[in-house]
């Protein structure tokens, strides 16, 4: 079994089941909802003791609970530029105000980059009487470049310099 089939067999169980992500989420626990959907798609690998609850909940093999735990070649699947409407607006957020984040990023911080693997993602709905509204709050640590071969009283790091 390829890491892709198990995926589908998850989301086969999910659609049989009439599940819901939130009641996947809640069963398995222990992190973050993004990262457990993400893993059960494919993307994050579960810790050992999640990926027995998630076996366990889908009544998977040793083997595929196994799988759930191995890290994954993430970004697979997902083609560049993104066909799917809602990643592909989340794609042109980041081509279109990316430049501007960096430019306040960097002033703010220094010269680096926000932290990907440290990082924290919360996403809630609001309601509104123009529409509902998806709120997404990111935040992900400062990492500063490395100035490698740096001399005596030059900044080995990246920091804003005051």
């Amino acid at each position: 079994m390829t890491r892709e089939q198990l995926t589908e067999k998850i989301l086969d169980i999910k659609r049989e089941k009439g599940w819901t992500w939130k009641h996947i989420t809640d069963a398995i626990g222990g992190m973050s909802p993004v990262l457990v959907v993400g893993a059960l798609l494919g993307q994050h690998k579960l810790v050992k003791p999640l990926a027995r609850t998630a076996a366990a909940l889908f009544g998977l093999s040793p083997a595929e609970e196994r799988m759930l735990n191995e890290v994954p070649m993430r970004g697979t699947g997902t083609p560049m530029p993104p066909t799917d409407p809602l990643i592909y607006r989340f794609y042109e957020l980041v081509m279109i105000n990316g430049p501007a984040w960096k430019a306040l990023i960097e002033e703010e911080f220094g010269d680096g980059i926000m932290s990907a693997i440290d990082f924290d993602f919360e996403m809630e709905r609001q309601a509104d009487p123009k529409g509902d509204r998806v709120a997404i709050r990111m935040s992900g640590k400062f990492l500063p470049y490395k100035y490698f071969g740096a001399e005596q009283g030059i900044p080995p790091l990246g920091y804003r310099e005051d």
